[in-house]
Parts: C-alpha cells; structure tokens; sequence
C-alpha cells in the first residue's frame, strides 16, 4: 500500500454540523415572520419551508420568497426581511464544527498532510460556511459545485481535487457523511474512504466504506495506522 498524503472532506455534516444550523436558523425566521404579521403558527412556518426545500433543494436562497407567495400570494417584504435578518443571526450563532474537528485538522497538518475540500455546496455558499466556522485557514483545495458542475458521486469533483493536491488516489482518504455520494464516487476512482458517521441524517445503516468513525480524531488514528502499514 502506497503512503496516505492526502485528506480530502466533505463540507456540511462532515465538518461543520450543516442540518443543525439550518433546523435552527428556519426556526428563528418562521418566528420572526410570525412575529411581523405573518399569520401562522411558528411551528407550521416551518414545515412550509423545509416542504419548499424538500421541492427545490436545500441551498435554495429564495424559499422565504416562495413561502410568501405560496401562503400570500405576495411578497410582504417586511416580513420577508425579518425572516431574512433572524435566520442570518442564528446561522452565525449555530454554524460550528463538530468537536474535535479542528483538532483534527491541526493535527493532520503538523504531520505534513495535504487537505481538501470537495463539496456539491454553490461556491459562495460553501466558502462562506468555512469562513464563518473558521476553517478555511486549514484548506489547499476547495472544490465546489461550479469547479465542475457536476455533483458526486461524479469522479470530476474528486478529480479535480486530487489534480490540485498532486497526489494519486490510493494516497488519498475520503471522508463524508453520505454513503451514496461520498463513499461511491471516491471509491470508483480508488480512493479509501471513510464514513463519518456522527454526521448520518439518512440513518445509514451500510455505508460500504473501508472505515467508519464516530468522532473526527479517530481519522488520525486511521490515516496514521495506513501509514505505519507501509
């Protein structure tokens, strides 16, 4: 087996706890529009919008927009904004890394390890979640959806990364939380992949990955021991 160089992350729920900030910070709008004249329950505010998200996909910047003229017929836009202004306090009170994970990262790189990022996240979206968790000080690479515009389990995200972080598949681990995207597309290209599992929203019960942990620092302990291997 060849030496592992290379550590390549999925973004949200594999570094920063992505579902948390955004259950949190939909709850903070709905009762801010609730509380602008939106006349609804707070609770009911926010089975409409992750309904909208569910359609139209989770990074969707206009679904306070839908929501409005779904139960208006309108926009009322200062109800719009106080959704707007209180779901952007609390994403920035709410969006973290899981613990250990800069820890982690720390580590890897003192022992000389590249780092990457390869997200289907838009590219503002994806830099502004790192900026905001105070990790993109840690990054070589950061691949999101524009760089290829393809989302994984495509190998051209994966490829990309590897061609910015000079280093071949076998030298390189996978991490992520979902199985069908993270796991699949780097092991079609020979890459060993790990499921981090404290991160699952699916319930996953076999990920197919060569290793799965439960805590970011049981990472080290894994790339170390390939290495001691070699």
């Amino acid at each position: 087996m060849k030496r592992v160089r290379a550590i390549v992350f999925d973004l949200d729920n594999t570094l920063v706890d992505f579902m948390r900030m955004k259950r949190e910070a939909v709850r903070a709008a709905a009762e801010a529009m609730v509380g602008a004249g939106l006349r609804m329950r707070p609770e009911e505010v926010y089975e409409e919008i992750f309904k909208i998200y569910e359609k139209e996909g989770i990074e969707d910047q206009t679904v306070f927009n839908k929501l409005l003229e779904k139960i208006l017929g309108r926009v009322d836009w200062h109800i719009l904004a106080s959704g707007i202004v209180a779901y952007r306090r609390s994403k920035e009170a709410n969006l973290r890394p899981y613990p250990n994970v800069k820890k982690l990262l720390v580590e890897l790189l003192k022992r000389g390890y590249k780092l990457a990022v390869v997200s289907d996240a838009p590219r503002l979206q994806a830099w502004t979640r790192l900026v905001e968790a105070s990790l993109d000080p840690f990054f070589d690479v950061v691949i999101t959806y524009e760089d290829t515009y393809e989302r994984k389990p495509a190998a051209a995200p994966f490829k990309k990364a590897l061609e910015g972080l000079g280093v071949e598949p076998e030298r390189a681990v996978m991490v992520g939380d979902w199985a069908e995207r993270d796991v699949v597309g780097a092991k079609t290209l020979g890459m060993i992949t790990v499921f981090a599992r404290y991160g699952d929203t699916f319930g996953t019960e076999n990920s197919g990955a060569d290793y799965e942990v439960e805590d970011p620092l049981e990472i080290l302990e894994i790339v170390e021991g390939l290495n001691r291997e070699t």
